[in-house]
């Protein structure tokens, strides 16, 4: 992947998620989150960030309650506590972080770095959400939406799979983004015939993250079916 400012892109879509939340009606569905509303969506991505800058500071997080919350200033002052910590921590502090669950203490490496990358992500994701339930548009760019599927192929999916969440996919999937020229390769079983995901980095993102993505917008060669259920399994928490 190219170098990436991820503090600049973190702090970029979290005044933007701010700024849309005044654009939204918080009892809006988003109907690919299952039953969640606007509201659950922002209050999620709060709590994230939250439970992100205790990790980042090896510590637990203190409970933020239940609410109901202002949804901006809920929002807000975690984004800001998310921010200040990285502020205040070099990258290369160790840290508690996903790549290291279910990795023995002695292998473990994780820095705080990772959170910069994963929290710009995070962000990514629920602002897609939170403006596409208003019928707003985002659109962040080819390498952003890149970034987010690398980051679910070599980090998220590999921890669901060491965690014991899902097992591997019955055959390999391999995901090509052709306005971007980049191809990940999802970890699986190495039985079997590949299947081959082509479209732009967005749609491919998107569809790995189970939002909708219009059929056409995709073209898939090999085992459909196999490819639908290791989507429906989860490839993130």
């Amino acid at each position: 992947m190219p170098n990436v400012d991820q503090l600049a892109a973190l702090r970029e879509r979290q005044e933007l998620f701010l700024a849309t939340i005044a654009e939204v009606d918080p009892t809006a569905p988003v109907p690919w989150c299952g039953r969640w509303r606007v509201r659950n969506l922002v209050e999620h991505l709060a709590r994230v960030h939250h439970w992100a800058a205790a990790h980042a500071r090896r510590r637990q997080e203190t409970p933020l309650g239940r609410g109901p919350f202002d949804l901006p200033e809920f929002y807000a002052a975690n984004a800001a506590e998310l921010r200040d910590t990285f502020a205040e921590l070099d990258p290369d502090t160790p840290a508690w972080t996903l790549s290291d669950d279910g990795v023995p203490g002695e292998e473990r490496t994780g820095t705080v770095r990772f959170w910069h990358r994963r929290q710009a992500l995070e962000t990514l994701v629920h602002l897609w959400d939170l403006r596409t339930a208003a019928g707003l548009e985002y659109e962040p760019g080819q390498a952003a939406w890149s970034d987010c599927l690398d980051e679910l192929v070599t980090v998220m999916h590999p921890r669901q799979l060491r965690l014991g969440r899902v097992g591997p996919p019955a055959a390999p999937i391999r995901f090509v983004a052709d306005d971007i020229e980049a191809e990940h390769l999802l970890h699986a079983s190495p039985d079997g015939a590949e299947t081959i995901v082509r479209g732009d980095a967005r749609s491919l993102a998107l569809m790995a993250w189970g939002r909708p993505v219009p059929e056409h917008d995709l073209t898939i060669t090999g085992d459909r079916e196999a490819l639908e259920a290791t989507l429906a399994a989860g490839l993130t928490p």
